[in-house]
């Protein structure tokens, strides 16, 4: 009866030890996916109401629910995938990289996100009357680059064609010179296709729908031989380029033409026309970017950052100028918080995708891909964003409940910058989830408790003498400074402490 009780106990504590395995493993995989201990959520969640507590975070008013709606659509308008205004070229720059390297820079969903936004820009419902622009429509819509190359060329034996331009200087031709030649035959036809459908679009839907696709085009020519200009080092000609681009066009801001111009600008060093775009764009109404933003902590940066010095401000204080400076650092970080680790070359760089997700790892990509030649040029910039930049998340609680200065920050990102990035780079993942020692402690225990249990469930006599060996010699340093104490005191002075 004694052994079968002592059998019975063994086995239910077996059990018992398995079980406090496997909460130790769940509360683990809950901590990592939800970046929450499931104890405390039940706590806050379920047992504070049963004892009376109000939980704050609740809305109890219509108020409430239409800010956490418009929360949530903020949030959704965040996670959308972006254009990138400085994308580069395919055949000149991106095909290049793939020829030296054998590697692939662009993801199959970051081309199709292209080719989604050629069809909308290039192409309407009254193609099919012109042969030329019906085999683009179908050109635009090849997976195979070869295939709308070869589409391409059957357009222009047909006739004259602005977008079978476009697609060759975007994907034929292998310099920015031959680029450059292809977009300005598209930029005559362009042209006088514009103008004639500016004359006809009020005879109805189709002409109107013509002249939109027309302006379009027009506007991407444009955009694309400033940019040339810009990457040929012409840079006071990609600026008027811009500007006037930005004056005839006003309401295309779909482009954000304005990101280009800011960047030119830097290159020709010329601040205050930096920062009067920035006045006018850097708005509490207009989306930000990272461009936005960074380059707004830059010019504040530039003030102070020569005669900066983090020992001397933490003697004197920050001054009004430091301070400000050090606001428009972290006012930047919070928008994307992976953007100072490529700055600093703490992060290697990649090519840009052709798409970006604002706020996520892509944008920071593509921003620092053009800009961290102009933080260098600022003497002391980048050593007062390192003083600085980790100060930010100071600011801003923990789990994100809310932001400090914007929308707390989308969880969308990370699933997105996969999509948008290549296979070969590690994604900048943010907030990262870190395990309390708690947990890892508590998995830990629990595992190592429930092997021994079951390695002497299953080997009793041989854990036995696993046990024993191991107790002696855990013991063995002990017994061996007994055996020297009684060695050197008498015996009489050692039965003395012993009955005391």
């Amino acid at each position: 009866s004694i052994r079968r009780n002592i059998k019975y106990l063994n086995e239910t504590l077996d059990i018992k030890l398995f079980v406090e395995l496997l909460k130790g493993i769940f509360e683990w995989w809950y901590f990592r996916k939800y970046g929450t201990s499931f104890i405390e959520q039940v706590s806050v969640s379920h047992l504070r109401p049963l004892l009376g507590g109000v939980d704050n975070s609740a809305p109890n008013s219509p108020s409430s629910s239409n800010g956490d709606a418009d929360s949530s659509r903020q949030s959704v308008s965040e996670c959308k995938v972006w254009r990138n205004p400085l994308n580069l070229f395919r055949g000149a720059e991106y095909n290049r990289y793939t020829w030296v390297t054998g590697r692939e820079p662009l993801t199959y969903y970051d081309m199709n996100l292209s080719a989604q936004d050629h069809q909308t820009f290039f192409t309407c419902d009254s193609d099919h009357l012109r042969p030329a622009d019906a085999i683009m429509q179908k050109a635009w819509r090849e997976r195979n680059p070869q295939a709308r190359i070869t589409a391409a060329h059957e357009a222009l034996d047909l006739e004259d064609c602005a977008t079978a331009y476009i697609l060759l200087a975007e994907e034929e031709a292998t310099t920015i010179v031959e680029a450059e030649k292809l977009f300005k035959q598209a930029l005559k036809i362009g042209e006088s296709c514009y103008r004639r459908s500016q004359q006809l679009q009020h005879h109805g839907a189709q002409y109107e729908a013509q002249h939109r696709r027309d302006t379009n085009v027009l506007v991407y020519i444009k955009r694309r031989l400033a940019m040339c200009s810009r990457k040929l080092g012409r840079t006071r000609e990609a600026v008027k380029m811009m500007r006037d681009l930005m004056k005839e066009f006003p309401l295309l801001s779909m482009f954000n033409i304005h990101e280009n111009l800011l960047e030119s600008l830097l290159e020709l060093q010329n601040y205050a026309d930096v920062q009067a775009v920035l006045a006018k764009y850097d708005d509490i109404s207009l989306p930000k970017s990272a461009t936005i933003c960074y380059t707004a902590a830059l010019l504040k940066a530039r003030a102070v950052s020569d005669k900066f010095s983090p020992e001397a401000a933490s003697r004197r204080g920050l001054s009004t100028a430091e301070m400000n400076a050090v606001e428009a650092i972290h006012r930047a970080v919070e928008f994307n918080p992976h953007v100072p680790k490529y700055l600093l070359e703490m992060k290697s760089l990649i090519l840009p995708p052709e798409h970006i997700l604002k706020r996520g790892d892509s944008e920071a990509i593509a921003y620092t891909f053009f800009h961290l030649q102009h933080w260098k040029r600022v003497e002391g910039a980048l050593n007062l964003l390192h003083c600085t930049w980790e100060g930010t998340f100071r600011m801003i609680p923990y789990p994100l409940e809310k932001g400090h200065l914007f929308y707390p920050y989308p969880v969308c990102t990370e699933t997105a910058d996969r999509e948008l990035l290549p296979m070969f780079h590690e994604v900048s993942v943010y907030p990262k989830k870190e395990l309390p020692f708690f947990i890892l402690f508590t998995a830990g225990l629990c595992s190592f408790t429930a092997m021994l249990a079951l390695l002497t469930h299953q080997f009793p006599e041989l854990m036995g003498v696993f046990a024993k060996a191991f107790l002696s010699t855990l013991f063995a340093p002990l017994n061996f400074i007994m055996e020297k104490v009684e060695s050197i005191l008498p015996s009489s002075l050692w039965h003395q402490l012993t009955r005391i």
